[in-house]
């Protein structure tokens, strides 16, 4: 049993200061679709997987009227998404099947669009908006190597599909492939472990992150993608933000200690950070947008928010978190400790990555 528990995040509805910042940068959808009419269907039924197992998503159906107009806005936000709203471009797309997982924390509807001349297929998602979630996807497009494609209205949220291997599927199966470069796997898993912890994203179980796979000229590159962004800086333990600690990824982990030495960790670690504050330079004037869209709520509970900064106190060998009083300043500080001092003080640099790189372990 995983020792690391958590409770269900409340969602934090979206308020007018976060919509003004979605609406200066474009993330706004101007096609009306909402998630509480996607739950108006009138039956649904099982949707099983390649091997004939339940998928645990059910495939919904709609009045005949309702759905027409439903799958005609579906294919309008489809579009936005992908072509900024040039309908004459996809009219050959329809909406063939409209997907419910009630077992998720976001409950969301996945679409899956078609196009009618050769059948290849694509999906997009629509939730309920979550500041927080909203909070974790702004932070993974503009921090990560990964840019992400979502639109808002009102108090809906629809993402883009993100491809890849799910963590759980790739851990049971690829693994026993004799042709998985292991080394380059270990070294992924410690540069996503990082970017976790950097920017304070939890719960990735192995379930709620992917690996993408790349034919190289010679081998194959993975990179860890994560799909599930609701505990963004939500939870007091830190332990939460360290994927490493999570029982079901310790396959991954036993991958990292027997194929990497302590200094390889700290290269790959000290790397990460180094392309993270990068980013977080060039799109300086947009996280400070967005950390003050943060800083005006709490986004999570006050016991919480102190647990996490005492937690952090710790961790870094300093009280610079204590007068920290939202988990938006907490993370802000995070970002300034884990990236600005190590980069401009050599001799501090050394001592955190040293520190890190001891963090990959059970």
């Amino acid at each position: 049993m995983d020792p690391i528990q958590l409770k269900k995040k409340p969602c934090y509805p979206v308020g007018r200061s976060l919509r003004d910042y979605l609406a200066a940068y474009e993330r706004l959808s101007p096609v009306e679709i909402d998630y509480e009419e996607l739950l108006e269907f009138e039956a649904a039924y099982p949707l099983l997987d390649n091997r004939g197992n339940d998928s645990l998503w059910r495939t919904v159906m709609y009045d005949p009227i309702r759905r027409a107009d439903l799958y005609k806005r579906l294919s309008g936000v489809y579009a936005l998404m992908r072509t900024e709203g040039d309908l004459d471009a996809m009219g050959h797309l329809i909406v063939e099947r409209v997907d419910f997982c009630e077992f998720g924390n976001s409950q969301p509807f996945r679409i899956r669009v078609v196009n009618q001349y050769n059948d290849n297929y694509d999906h997009f998602y629509v939730k309920r908006a979550d500041a927080s979630r909203l909070f974790g996807l702004e932070l993974e497009h503009l921090l990560s190597p990964n840019r992400i494609s979502y639109l808002v209205h009102n108090q809906t949220l629809v993402e883009e599909h993100i491809a890849g291997v799910p963590g759980d599927q790739f851990i049971a199966g690829y693994f026993k492939n004799p042709d998985l470069n292991k080394v380059r796997m270990a070294k992924e898993f410690v540069k996503f472990n990082e970017r976790c912890t950097v920017r304070l994203l939890g719960d990735m179980r192995c379930y709620n992150y992917v690996v993408d796979i790349t034919p190289d000229f010679e081998d194959e590159q993975y990179r860890v993608r994560a799909i599930d962004f609701d505990q963004q800086t939500y939870e007091g333990d830190l332990a939460i933000y360290l994927p490493h600690r999570y029982d079901n990824n310790r396959p991954v982990l036993e991958l990292c200690n027997r194929y990497l030495n302590p200094a390889s960790i700290h290269q790959y670690q000290l790397e990460e950070r180094t392309l993270i504050a990068r980013r977080y330079r060039m799109s300086h004037h947009r996280l400070a947008d967005l950390f003050t869209r943060m800083r005006e709520k709490l986004y999570s509970e006050p016991e919480k928010i102190a647990q996490l900064a005492a937690g952090l106190n710790e961790y870094h060998g300093t009280d610079s978190f204590t007068s920290c009083r939202t988990m938006g300043a907490i993370l802000e500080r995070q970002l300034e400790v884990m990236l600005a001092v190590p980069l401009r003080r050599s001799r501090r640099a050394s001592g955190q990555a040293v520190r890190s790189a001891r963090s990959i372990t059970p």
